[in-house]
C-alpha cells in the first residue's frame, strides 16, 4: 500500500523564530510588536497534573478589561469636549480599530508574562504549539482582520454622532455586558457543536483543531469560512438578539461588550495553568449554577477531535451544562485548586 502523503498545511511545525533568514515583513511584525507567546531562552515552569493550581479571582479580569476598554472612551470624550463636536464615523472607525489592536497586543504581552510565571496546562506532556512555518502570514492576517472587521460593523450599525461615551446607560451596562457573553455563547455553542457533528461542516473547522495545545495567536487559526462566523457572523447574531431583548446596544456599550469577549477568546486559548474564569458581571450567577468556564475547559476541547468532543462553549459553561456536553477537568478540579494562592493580573 502506498504511503498517504500528509498535506503540508496540516503541519504544526514551527522553526521560523530561530531562522531569521526566512523572515519577511510579516515575521518582523511579530517581532517588533512583541506578539510571540513566549520568550525564547526563558524557562517556563513545568508542573505535574497533581500539583496545586493557582486561583485568579474573576474581578481581576473584569478590572483589566474595564480599565483598558475605558481608555479609548475617555480619549474620545476629551476630543468631544475640546473640539465641541463628535468624531466623524470614518475617524471613529480608524480610532477604535487602532485601539482594538493596541489592547489585544497589550493582552498578548500579559499572557506571555503570566505563562513564564505560572506555566501551562498539560505542560508535563507537551509544550504549547507555536505559529506554524507555513501559516505566519495567515495567522497575522486573521488577527488584523478581527481588529478591522469588528470595529467596522460596530460603527456601521450603531455609531451615532449625536451620542457620546457619557451618554451610555450606565445602570444597564453591567447586565448588558453579562448577558452579551451568555447570548453570544448560545450561538457559538450550536455553531461549534454542529461543526463537530457533521462532515460537511467539520471540513471548515478541522484546521483550527490541528493545534492540540494552542497559544493565543492561534485563536483564529482557521479556514476562511470559520473565520467569517467567528469574526462577524456570531457577533452580529448576538447584537441582533440583544436588540430584540430590548437592550440599547449603542456603539459605546457594544465596544465594552466586545472587549470582554476578545479578552476571553485570547485568554481561553492561552493554556495558562490557572484556575481562571472569563470576566463577567454575571460570574457569581454562573458559578452558582456550576456554569462557570475555566481555561482548562477549552484547552481539553482542543485535545479531542471530531465527533466525540465536548466543552463547546467559550464564554460560559452554561450551554454545555444544559445540553450535557461538559467534560471532567483534570488539573482544575476543586480539590486541586489552591484558593489561597491568588494570582494578580497587573493592569499595565
Amino acid at each position: 500500500m502506498a504511503d498517504v502523503k500528509r498535506n503540508p498545511k496540516d503541519s504544526m511545525k514551527s522553526t521560523w523564530r530561530t531562522d531569521k533568514s526566512v523572515w519577511n515583513i510579516d515575521h518582523w511584525q511579530y517581532e517588533v510588536l512583541g506578539l510571540h507567546p513566549n520568550n525564547l531562552g526563558h524557562d517556563v515552569p513545568v508542573h505535574n497534573k497533581t500539583d496545586k493550581i493557582p486561583f485568579c479571582p474573576n474581578w481581576q479580569h473584569q478590572r483589566w478589561v474595564l480599565f483598558h476598554a475605558s481608555i479609548p472612551l475617555a480619549l474620545h470624550q476629551l476630543y468631544i469636549w475640546y473640539t465641541k463636536h463628535n468624531m466623524h464615523p470614518v475617524v471613529a472607525f480608524i480610532f477604535y480599530t487602532i485601539s482594538f489592536k493596541a489592547i489585544a497586543i497589550k493582552e498578548l504581552h500579559l499572557l506571555r508574562r503570566l505563562g513564564h510565571q505560572y506555566g501551562f496546562l498539560d505542560g508535563d506532556k507537551h509544550a504549547r504549539d507555536e505559529v506554524p512555518d507555513h501559516a505566519v502570514s495567515t495567522v497575522l492576517g486573521s488577527l488584523i482582520s478581527t481588529a478591522v472587521a469588528r470595529p467596522l460593523f460596530s460603527v456601521f450599525l450603531s455609531y451615532r454622532t449625536s451620542n457620546t461615551p457619557l451618554s451610555m446607560n450606565w445602570l444597564m451596562l453591567p447586565l448588558e455586558i453579562g448577558l452579551y457573553g451568555v447570548v453570544l455563547d448560545f450561538w457559538f455553542y450550536w455553531y461549534h457543536r454542529l461543526m463537530h457533528q457533521y462532515d460537511s461542516l467539520w471540513k471548515y473547522h478541522r484546521t483550527h483543531h490541528l493545534t492540540k495545545h494552542p497559544n493565543p495567536l492561534l485563536t483564529l487559526y482557521a479556514d476562511h469560512e470559520q473565520e467569517f462566523f467567528d469574526i462577524a457572523g456570531i457577533p452580529l447574531m448576538t447584537y441582533a438578539t440583544m436588540k430584540l431583548l430590548g437592550f440599547p446596544m449603542g456603539f459605546y456599550e457594544w465596544w465594552i461588550c466586545q472587549q470582554f469577549i476578545v479578552y476571553t477568546e485570547l485568554f481561553g486559548h492561552s493554556g495558562l495553568r490557572l484556575c481562571s474564569t472569563p470576566p463577567s458581571p454575571l460570574y457569581w450567577l454562573l458559578s452558582l449554577v456550576q456554569a462557570d468556564l475555566v481555561i482548562e475547559d477549552h484547552d481539553l476541547h482542543h485535545r479531542t477531535g471530531w465527533k466525540k468532543s465536548h466543552n463547546y462553549g467559550k464564554q460560559t459553561r452554561l450551554w454545555d451544562r444544559l445540553f450535557g456536553t461538559c467534560a471532567e477537568r483534570i488539573e482544575s478540579t476543586p480539590e486541586n485548586v489552591d484558593y489561597g494562592n491568588r494570582v494578580s493580573v497587573p493592569l499595565w
